[in-house]
């Protein structure tokens, strides 16, 4: 069985990864999921910017860990955790790259989340 490609970001497909200088606030079901000062900001190719949220600024006993994978050859594997609320539940609602390629190490065990699965994912001035 083959290794999966490895690709390098560059001019036909830059990623840049930049800190956040506003507060994103990730809310589900009415709940703050995430609040962080330290988010960063990464813009892929012509893909919408992503917020890559500091696990220290998750509340993780919200999350279960899934057991959803999926690859990318420009930052690597990705794990999934479901929101879980007393009520309410979003599958595979946020994804994590636990250890990314040598091209995206700034995100390593940051949380992103995808819009359609939380209420919403605000940048807020500080």
């Amino acid at each position: 069985m083959s290794s999966p490609a490895i690709k390098i970001p560059g001019p036909d497909h830059p990623i840049t990864i930049t800190p956040n200088p506003r507060r994103v606030v990730v809310k589900y079901s009415g709940q703050v999921i995430a609040d962080s000062r330290n988010a960063l900001t990464l813009k892929e190719a012509s893909y919408p910017p992503v917020q890559y949220v500091p696990r220290a600024d998750v509340d993780m006993a919200l999350l279960s860990r899934s057991e959803h994978h999926t690859y990318c050859p420009y930052k690597g594997e990705a794990s999934y955790f479901n929101i879980v609320l007393a009520d309410e539940h979003s599958a595979n609602a946020i994804w994590t790259y636990e250890n990314p390629h040598a091209a995206v190490p700034e995100i390593k065990e940051y949380l992103a989340f995808y819009p359609d699965r939380v209420d919403s994912i605000d940048e807020l001035p500080d």
